[in-house]
């Protein structure tokens, strides 16, 4: 079993700015959504524990491994696409700046590359191998993940056989838990996007 989850909320909270690879910190309501999250898992017997190597993760992944005694095993190949010139900047930012290349991000979200950034495919090339590693290094013990809205989305697109245009068709809110479960060589989707209860 599989326990993927996003980071917490972070200090730059707006709900539409483009973060990235930005090494951002948790909010107070992150780190209360993760702590939730650890009574949730509590029970779970987790053989171990990985997140990206960003900040965010990173402090999510103390505070959910801390019930197991698990410390988080840093991956950096679970960060957050890459959103180049755009990191930082807020949807209404961006609109004003680059209407046309934000307009075309809107109409091609799976597969247009941020200027100076990743695109989705590339997010799926550095992620998916990442994860592939995790799941085979577990030889089916449960172990949990903590990455980022736009990795957890590529990688539930990639394991489910959906097209990478959904992406955004898989809730993933801050501090939010994803259960997946291999049957044979097929994942199964057990839950989508549990919100920690605060």
């Amino acid at each position: 079993m599989i326990y993927l989850l996003r980071h917490g909320e972070v200090a730059q909270a707006d709900p539409r700015r483009f973060i990235g690879h930005l090494d951002v910190p948790l909010s107070a309501r992150g780190e209360a959504q993760c702590a939730s999250q650890a009574r949730r898992l509590a029970g779970v017997p987790l053989a171990a524990l990985y997140t990206s190597d960003l900040m965010r993760a990173r402090r999510s992944g103390e505070i959910i491994g801390a019930p197991h005694g698990l410390t988080p095993t840093l991956v950096p190949g679970l960060r957050e696409m890459a959103m180049g010139r755009w990191e930082g900047l807020t949807a209404d930012e961006i609109r004003a700046r680059e209407p046309d290349a934000f307009a075309d991000w809107m109409s091609r979200i799976g597969e247009f590359p941020f200027p100076e950034g990743e695109s989705v495919p590339d997010l799926v090339a550095r992620a998916g191998p990442a994860f592939d590693a995790l799941v085979a290094g577990a030889r089916g013990a449960a172990i949990a993940i903590v990455a980022h809205g736009g990795t957890n989305r590529a990688l539930l697109c990639r394991l489910l056989g959906l097209p990478l245009a959904r992406l955004l068709a898989l809730g993933q809110d801050y501090g939010a838990l994803t259960v997946l479960e291999r049957d044979n060589e097929a994942w199964a989707l057990r839950r989508l996007n549990e919100r920690p209860a605060l």
